[in-house]
């Protein structure tokens, strides 16, 4: 593979060189800043060998860097060995960022290129601002030099949209296009430009098949005060979407034809202002060049994300019946593994097929949310670790299994991490478990004022680490959709600000992950995850108090919990949480598992 990358590098610096281009920036995003992409975008992957979700490949003469964060060091110091690929590790003392970096070392009359469609516009507008600090620089945004110099190149995904009717969704598509318009209003604005593809599906209450895992379909939107353009590839649309499209003022085109609809577009028709709602978080740069002097571009948040991350009744009812079921089809797998260890071959790939096989058995299951991180003793040190098959662990009776997964349903999106004991484990290894596991649950039971954002709360899942000297490189929670990506925003929970994560206030309804883990490489992952649901609680004169409920009931394998690490509070936490997982979860398994989860779930 190291070979092949060489080579493939060799050939983009050739057709870098026809252009005039002296660096050329490879983002791993498609047009839309999805964090999954189809294989038509693997643009990063293909030229660099490095498969994580995250990071940015620079490519010059002699030489190439690869940017990426924390949860990738271990996986991509693996993959771009021998690639002649530099590991950039972002965030790190030290480290530039990819604009300090250009600036640093480009010389005058030097030009940086890159295809706008895949470049996040807020990072574009920030590298054309860095750059242009410095007389003699270029930049050209309309060079799909990756494309050209890739071989047989798939291509794009095709597959018929999928109506959601309301009594799944909760709430029309008139009725939601009238909040948004409502929303873009008061932003100042008369338009807005959507190309956040989990915004759109919710928007109009469809669902694709464009990205793997994710239930989206590729497409951009243009909401007027009277019509709503919708872009999305011709072959993806059924009769019955063009009928409700028809009903719902939304006017269809082809995918392909959103830049030269925006470059012609009167912005300032009649009594029109001219001006454009958009997120520069969520379009790319190409989107936002198009928009030329014609339009007076409003940044703001897209009203869609937080309308979109506060679930209704109907969505929050069917994603409670859905993570019971999801929550017993792990802990029938939890049960098969700890009876099936040791004595017949089991590895990370044929580990996670099992669990894959038990959702699909699911009633209203569509698809999995991600693909199943299934890692054995050291490889669950790597986050975001992928099995393949002739390149694995097999499992044996001793050390950890750190399993990560969820899946697509017509009624919810589940995620659950879930780290179990197969034999024998170091001291060391259960105070990093029952330290993990008190972080998780300390944050499930938070009390807080409306208002906090998830920076305000994070320290609940973190202290018990902290105190220990030890971090995990990312954030604690992300959002959750609903029959949609499994990350979404603009809900969080991490202690880090940085300009390009935006905070939301938790609101009633919002859907969080909570998952605090330890991470020693060359030894063992842990990880131990729950999903969380925002209520309001008691309001007085002190104001209006907020708390969580959980949506995941899986037990915390009480083989690695050393109360000796816990407090009272703790282990009452722990009971609790026991105690209604086998109340939420028993009548879906049979008598076998329910006598094991009886005794899984006892009080420590």
């Amino acid at each position: 593979m190291n070979e092949t990358v060489r080579a493939r590098l060799a050939a983009l610096r050739k057709e870098m060189e026809k252009e005039g281009v002296d660096y050329y920036l490879i983002p791993t995003s498609d047009f839309h800043n999805s964090e999954y992409v189809n294989d038509y975008f693997k643009a990063r992957e293909y030229f660099s060998g490095f498969t994580g979700s995250n990071g940015t490949l620079a490519v010059w003469k002699d030489s190439a860097g690869l940017w990426t964060d924390g949860r990738y060091f271990i996986q991509a110091e693996k993959e771009l060995a021998g690639t002649g690929i530099t590991l950039f590790r972002m965030q790190e003392e030290g480290v530039p960022e990819i604009p300090d970096f250009l600036c640093e070392h480009m010389k005058e009359g030097q030009t940086v290129g890159f295809d706008g469609r895949t470049m996040n516009c807020q990072a574009g507008c920030r590298l054309e601002e860095k750059l242009g600090g410095k007389t003699g620089l270029g930049i050209r945004y309309d060079l799909d030099l990756a494309g050209r110099a890739w071989g047989e190149r798939p291509g794009l995904p095709v597959h018929p949209v999928m109506l959601l009717p309301e009594e799944i969704s909760g709430k029309g598509t008139s009725e939601k296009l009238r909040e948004v318009r409502e929303k873009t209003a008061e932003a100042g604005a008369e338009y807005l430009l959507l190309s956040k593809l989990d915004d759109l599906m919710w928007l109009l209450n469809i669902r694709g098949n464009d990205v793997e895992c994710n239930p989206v379909a590729l497409s951009y939107g243009f909401v007027t005060p009277g019509e709503m353009y919708f872009f999305i590839q011709q072959e993806e649309v059924t009769e019955a979407f063009r009928e409700y499209a028809g009903a719902n003022g939304i006017v269809i085109k082809p995918y392909g034809e959103i830049m030269d609809f925006l470059k012609a577009y009167d912005y300032a028709s009649g009594a029109g202002t001219g001006k454009v709602l958009l997120d520069k978080r969520n379009i790319n740069f190409a989107l936002y060049k198009a928009l030329g002097g014609k339009a007076e571009p409003v940044e703001g948040d897209n009203p869609t994300e937080k309308l979109k991350a506060v679930k209704n009744g109907t969505e929050l009812a069917r994603m409670e019946e859905v993570y019971r079921k999801d929550s017993a089809a792990l802990i029938r797998f939890i049960y098969w593994l700890k009876h099936t260890v040791g004595k017949e071959e089991i590895t990370e790939v044929s580990a996670a097929r099992k669990l894959d096989g038990l959702r699909r058995e699911l009633d209203g299951f569509l698809d999995l949310s991600f693909p199943t991180i299934s890692a054995y003793k050291e490889n669950a040190a790597m986050m975001h670790y992928e099995a393949v098959e002739g390149n694995c662990k097999k499992l044996a009776g001793e050390g950890m299994y750190l399993v990560d997964s969820g899946g697509q349903y017509m009624g919810g999106t589940t995620d659950v991490t879930r780290t179990v004991v197969l034999g024998e484990i170091s001291e060391e290894m259960k105070r990093h478990f029952t330290l993990v596991a008190v972080g998780m649950l300390q944050l499930t039971e938070a009390k807080f004022l409306y208002g906090c954002t998830g920076r305000n709360l994070d320290i609940l899942a973190r202290q018990p680490l902290w105190n220990l000297g030890i971090d995990y490189k990312c954030g604690t929670g992300h959002g959750i959709g609903y029959i949609l990506n499994v990350h979404e925003g603009p809900q969080n929970i991490r202690w880090r600000y940085t300009e390009e994560m935006k905070e939301a206030v938790l609101e009633e309804g919002m859907v969080l992950s909570n998952e605090p883990g330890v991470y020693r490489e060359g030894s063992h992952g842990i990880r131990t995850e729950n999903i969380l649901v925002v209520r309001k609680g008691e309001k007085n004169g002190d104001g209006q108090f907020m708390y969580f409920d959980t949506l995941t009931y899986v037990p915390i394998d009480r083989e690695a919990i050393d109360v000796r690490y816990m407090q009272p509070a703790d282990r009452e936490r722990l009971n609790r949480y026991h105690a209604a997982v086998y109340e939420k979860t028993a009548e879906y398994l049979t008598e076998e598992e329910r006598a094991w989860l009886a005794e899984a779930t006892a009080p420590v």
